[in-house]
């Protein structure tokens, strides 16, 4: 697994959303800074109040100029009902190789759970802070606003 740290150019992707369209990083450089969120899986407890999280603070994010994104390895049709389910209005994309959690060296619990990590990523694609807790899901949102108002 790749170890990325801070300063690092964010490893570039394309994986589907939702609704099956291709998104790809490179398509917000220059133009948002990107909230990339990884999580274990959709309608879980801590994946469910973590992605509320997003969801209630979408709107700050917005306005600092981010984009969220979620990813895990859940299917695009799971996506889509947890999205529809909670009124999610953010992207999700499906990672079911985890190809991309592992570019990212987003690493399991105990080898167990899929790993919670956030990365903020400034409009050139450096990353520019990095969360890792999976019992604290919640003050990932806390911490990524905070960095990405710092950003504007």
């Amino acid at each position: 697994m790749s170890q990325l740290t801070i300063g690092d150019q964010a490893p570039d992707f394309s994986l589907p959303d939702s609704e099956g369209r291709m998104i790809s990083l490179a398509s917000f450089r220059g133009t948002h800074t990107v909230v990339l969120y990884f999580y274990p899986k959709d309608e879980t407890p801590g994946c469910t109040a973590e992605a509320c999280g997003f969801r209630d603070a979408y709107d700050e994010f917005a306005r600092a100029g981010a984009q969220v994104i979620g990813v895990s390895g859940d299917s695009s049709e799971s996506h889509h009902r947890f999205a529809a389910h909670h009124n999610l209005p953010f992207i999700l994309l499906s990672d079911t190789s985890g190809a991309i959690k592992t570019r990212y060296g987003v690493r399991g619990t105990l080898g167990l759970l899929p790993g919670r990590v956030t990365f903020v990523i400034d409009k050139q694609g450096i990353i520019r802070y990095m969360f890792s807790s999976q019992l604290r899901a919640v003050r990932h949102v806390r911490e990524a606003l905070k960095i990405v108002q710092s950003l504007q």
